[in-house]
């Protein structure tokens, strides 16, 4: 048994890195074109807002925390703000309104033109994380999109101004691992374009 059990935990490294080799040629010009869209808008003062459920709502955290505090680099804080974050918010609007909208109802208060929302689903299909990037048109913000699985219904929702970072795979466990790889690739290239290369 212990046997079996340390030849399952290796498949999951390899089987991680297989998706991230795989995934790197398809993903490099969208994570590439989301940092663009993001160096944009902080360097017009504008912000990032992202959200996303369970796992994605941890991501929106680390994402905000490495703009707000650092991600390898001493340099100013970045504006970005997580919506999975603030649990009196959650609740009242889950509870005076609807699940849905607990995302929607802080980027109509909060997302500016000009602004990006970072929308995470694994699925491509979160509701509530939909609902929020139909309030991100209306106020004319970017809208980048990291998700799976074909990118689900979020995929048909997007605009020429647009980003959407799929991941090419179907299992939520290996969507997540390249999403949080995603998030550091961007932490790092924003920094490179407003910092420019780190000295040795």
């Amino acid at each position: 048994m212990p046997a079996m059990l340390e030849q399952r935990i290796q498949q999951q490294f390899f089987d991680s890195a297989d998706l991230k080799y795989a995934a790197a040629e398809t993903l490099t010009r969208p994570i590439a074109d989301a940092v663009a869209a993001i160096v944009g808008a902080i360097t017009a003062g504008g912000k990032v807002l992202a959200c996303g459920n369970g796992g994605s709502a941890g991501d929106a955290q680390h994402f905000a925390a490495e703009f707000v505090g650092r991600f390898e680099r001493e340099r100013p804080g970045l504006a970005a703000i997580s919506l999975a974050t603030d649990t009196s918010i959650l609740t009242a609007v889950a509870n005076d309104y609807a699940f849905e909208q607990i995302f929607a109802k802080q980027v109509q208060a909060l997302g500016q033109p000009g602004d990006v929302l970072l929308a995470i689903s694994t699925s491509g299909n979160s509701a509530n994380v939909m609902a929020a990037m139909d309030v991100a048109r209306q106020k004319e913000m970017v809208v980048v999109a990291l998700t799976g699985k074909g990118g689900g219904r979020m995929a048909g929702m997007l605009g020429e101004t647009d980003v959407h970072i799929c991941v090419p795979h179907t299992r939520t466990a290996r969507i997540q691992e390249v999403h949080l790889l995603v998030i550091h690739c961007i932490c790092d290239a924003v920094d490179i374009q407003l910092l420019g290369e780190k000295e040795d």
